[in-house]
């Protein structure tokens, strides 16, 4: 896997993008051979026709992403492969003809741009037919062994049977049975007999009691033969973009990499913030009116609502939302968790999450420094005491302003219970081990792609 702006890309799926920007780049520039045919130099070099050509290529990868293409397990039929590569090619001749319309310099000729479409739709199909059967041939995969006893373990083969860009199949697995090609032996008998075999590219270890249990002699001895020997803990954090929690030694958050929290990074990231909140406070405002006269009619209570949250190193203060639930939703509960079709919701309380427009009055907490654009969720002071009790580690999430979006979010969404806070933490832990002001505009971007297809919202 390769390190890209503080997240692991698997080396497979950058050869998919590369291909895929080289597809685009190729299929316009036959076509403007075969509209100008003789005098496609001119054209080259009059119209400036490879720069065009490589922005419309950045423009089809930004529509790529937003379409979700690049996500194999939702394009894993042939069928879902060309049905995809059609409506995504639709939606980028829409935002391209918009753009062209606003800017004709965009266009190299006049019917260029069609006869590059349709060379696109195919040429698209055919590279990931082709990248489908190099990826997931079994020649060009790594064969991996797994030694491990606990739930990372199981987190492990879960997220490499799930990913097949990753290039990795579980050959063996020793400490638990779970499949039909997995064994349980002793771990001793099983690294001899690996060694004496060859094919095995990988060994990952996720053992949750190393001390009595390491057999560091055959490891090494797997290690010199040239199979690469891999942390459990750093490997289901490459994969899944989480940090294990429940088997996770200080050791590793005080020598590992990562948790460079400098001020200056912070002031970098501040800026970015408010620069977000401002634009998104400008875009949104003829909207406010509207809203507060919607949850007004809707059911009878205030427009907005604070309530009390735990921010940056632990202090609290005040959230601010449009109200989507009764003005009496906690009055015999008290404090509770939201839930999937949650009786208290009102009407227009439901549209305003589904499209996240309840969140509008934080831009306000973002412009006062309570929280950032992007960071951890903030979540109330009576949940953070329960969860501070029960879940290891979970004070750490607070070195980091708070935000309206973040890394768990985008991966996971809202939680309701003390395990789904424990999931979302996984998420927390790696954002604020790998952040970077790159990583904030990543998250920006797949978030408002969330927000439009409507998904992640409890």
């Amino acid at each position: 896997m390769i390190r890209l702006f503080n997240l692991y890309i698997p080396t497979r799926l950058l050869l998919l993008i590369l291909g895929e920007i080289a597809t685009v780049c190729a299929s316009f520039s036959l076509a403007i051979f075969i509209r100008f045919r003789g005098e496609s130099h001119i054209a080259f070099n009059d119209e400036h026709a490879f720069f065009k050509i490589f922005a419309v290529a950045v423009l089809a990868l930004v529509c790529s992403h937003f379409t979700e293409f690049y996500d194999l397990r939702r394009c894993s039929h042939p069928r879902d492969v060309s049905a995809r590569v059609l409506m995504m090619v639709a939606f980028f001749s829409f935002l391209f003809g918009a753009l062209a319309y606003i800017s004709p310099d965009l266009l190299v000729g006049r019917n260029s741009f069609l006869i590059g479409l349709c060379i696109l739709a195919i040429a698209w199909i055919l590279w990931r037919w082709t990248y489908e059967r190099l990826v997931f041939h079994p020649a060009l995969r790594e064969r991996v062994y797994l030694i491990g006893n606990g739930e990372r373990a199981r987190r492990i083969a879960e997220a490499i049977g799930e990913r097949g860009e990753l290039g990795m199949d579980i050959i063996g697995w020793a400490g638990k049975v779970g499949s039909n090609r997995m064994t349980s032996h002793s771990l001793d008998v099983v690294l001899r007999d690996l060694r004496n075999k060859r094919g095995l590219d990988r060994v990952i270890v996720a053992l949750t009691d190393r001390r009595s249990m390491m057999p560091v002699k055959e490891l090494l001895e797997l290690r010199l033969d040239g199979v690469r020997v891999e942390d459990g803990t750093s490997l289901i954090e490459k994969v899944s973009g989480q940090v294990e929690v429940d088997e996770l030694h200080p050791s590793w958050i005080i020598f590992g990499d990562g948790f460079r929290l400098g001020r200056m990074h912070w002031f970098a990231r501040r800026i970015v913030s408010v620069a977000l909140a401002l634009t998104l406070s400008i875009i949104t405002l003829p909207f406010v009116p509207l809203i507060a006269l919607l949850i007004k009619l809707g059911s009878r209570g205030p427009v907005l609502y604070r309530q009390k949250r735990v921010g940056l190193r632990g202090q609290v203060f005040h959230c601010y939302k449009f109200r989507t639930m009764r003005s009496d939703a906690e009055a015999d509960t008290g404090p509770t968790w939201a839930r999937d079709d949650d009786p208290r919701i009102t009407g227009i309380g439901h549209f305003l999450r589904r499209s996240r427009l309840d969140e509008i009055p934080q831009l306000w907490n973002v412009l006062r420094g309570d929280m950032a654009f992007v960071g951890p969720r903030p979540e109330r002071p009576e949940f953070v005491e329960k969860l501070g009790q029960e879940i290891p580690y979970y004070d750490i999430r607070h070195v980091a302003r708070p935000g309206i979006t973040g890394w768990a979010q985008i991966n996971y969404g809202y939680g309701s219970s003390v395990e789904e806070a424990k999931e979302k933490l996984r998420y927390d832990l790696y954002y604020i081990r790998n952040v970077s002001v790159i990583l904030d505009l990543i998250i920006v971007f797949r978030t408002f792609r969330a927000v439009l297809l409507g998904r992640g919202v409890r």
